[in-house]
């Protein structure tokens, strides 16, 4: 088995382009910070979307209640979907004192037998990693007795970010999963879907784009996935990295090792889909395969125009401010400039140094990147008189008190917002939210009081 990965690896990633210029770490972990995720979550929601395999929580209860279903992550798996079950180990006072290693054992054991998943992931936590649980004997253990891969993830939250997380998730499908089993047949335009997580159906707004031109998803990392087809992934012909800087470490490993080139790109917007559309055409190096796509491009860019002409007047003039995270700062700011609104300011507390970078080309030497979003987006609201606030749940107060519209676009969000389809459900619900009176009224004082 591989042994486990370095965190300082991770963290002086070569493939990130910040280290082209100048050695810096990536999203080095700060001792206590974990407000906004730790890597035991970024591992889970890395790895999580794969339903036919059993995620077990190795750690008390509160770990696997922290983390499961804190993605809206959507399916088409016809059989029993294993992301609607939380596994766990629940370690006690005792395991701590005396170990738990047979807890995990038998948990994997009574897992296999009632559930009988493609794969198990055994995540560690902070408690188990600190006591000294050998997982990756465990795991090596249960494989040999039930004949399913058994995958340890070696993520405890204490070893840093959210981000961090991530890539020790696709380390982990890396170790056990990828390159464990061969397709049944392969094409000249196999790709692997890398970081999309199908959230809210994300990746259905274009995988039948990529069908239509003769584009075959071989596997996705990880939205809507199946442990069969990711096993199968190093056969692939291209990794296309969906929005996801966080698994370039996977992408970087995976073309050294089998020689797979990638390209990243993003979904959102009618801009940034027709340029991934024809980003992955180009690099598959077919000709006709890209006239194909150009065609496919034009006539669905002719449709959606068609669509969103009663929303332009609408968004004519308005502005407004993104506060979310990650490769979203600029990639919803895409989108909302292909509806004609006027990005004041985006979020980049959680986004990676590529990230910030393309978040300043989108909004120019004018836009502000907000490195503390929760302390400065109202001031920036007050000081640009923006229209429309774009952010989570918790700043939904914000916008009440300033009496703006507000659009919830993490990943709680209900709609999908990815491809041409999901631009065009964004304009609906941010003309919803513009024409909503509720969000001019609702922070009023009533008409008898001071």
């Amino acid at each position: 088995m591989t042994p486990k990965p370095k965190i300082k690896d991770l963290l002086d990633e070569s493939a990130c382009a910040h280290n082209k210029t100048r050695k810096t770490a990536c999203n080095a972990p700060t001792p206590g910070a974990t407000t906004g995720g730790c890597a035991f979550e970024g591992a889970q929601i890395t790895l999580f979307p794969y339903a036919d395999a059993a995620h077990l929580v190795h750690g008390p209860m509160t770990c696997l209640g922290a983390s499961w279903e804190t993605r809206a992550t959507k399916t088409g798996w016809e059989g029993r979907d294993l992301t609607q079950v939380g596994f766990t180990t629940g370690i006690s006072t005792k395991d701590v004192v005396f170990g738990g290693e047979q807890k995990l054992l038998d948990a994997i054991g009574y897992i296999v037998e009632r559930y009988a998943p493609e794969a198990v992931f055994v995540y560690a936590t902070c408690v188990t990693a600190l006591i000294g649980d050998d997982i990756d004997a465990v795991c090596r253990h249960a494989e040999g007795k039930h004949g399913v891969p058994v995958v340890p993830v070696h993520a405890p939250g204490f070893v840093g970010s959210k981000n961090l997380g991530s890539r020790l998730g696709g380390e982990a499908a890396l170790a056990g999963l990828i390159g464990t089993a061969e397709p049944e047949e392969t094409t000249p335009f196999d790709i692997n879907l890398i970081g999309e997580y199908n959230v809210t159906g994300d990746m259905w707004q274009y995988s039948h784009l990529l069908e239509e031109l003769g584009i075959r998803v071989l596997s996705t990392l990880s939205g809507d996935g199946r442990i069969a087809r990711i096993r199968t992934a190093h056969r692939a012909r291209l990794n296309v990295i969906v929005c996801a800087k966080s698994l370039v470490s996977l992408t970087r490993k995976m073309e050294e090792r089998y020689g797979i080139p990638s390209v990243s790109l993003s979904f959102y917007g009618k801009r940034d889909t027709s340029a991934g559309l024809l980003a992955i055409a180009e690099a598959l190096g077919d000709a006709e395969l890209v006239a194909r796509t150009r065609r496919l491009v034009a006539r669905e860019e002719a449709k959606l125009e068609e669509k969103l002409k009663p929303y332009r007047e609408v968004f004519r003039g308005k502005k407004a401010v993104l506060n979310t995270g990650g490769n979203k700062s600029w990639s919803i700011a895409s989108a909302l400039q292909d509806l004609g609104i006027e990005v004041v300011a985006t979020a980049v507390k959680k986004a990676t140094e590529a990230d910030r970078e393309k978040a300043r080309e989108h909004l120019g030497e004018k836009g502000v990147l907000m490195m503390n979003p929760g302390a400065e987006q109202a001031k920036i609201i007050d000081e640009t008189g923006a229209h429309l606030l774009l952010a989570g749940g918790r700043s939904l107060y914000t916008a009440i008190k300033k009496g703006i519209a507000f659009a919830d676009v993490n990943q709680e969000k209900k709609k999908s917002y990815g491809g041409y389809g999901g631009l065009l459900n964004l304009a609906e619900d941010l003309k919803n939210a513009l024409e909503n009176p509720v969000f001019t009224n609702v922070a009023r004082r009533a008409p008898w009081e001071k």
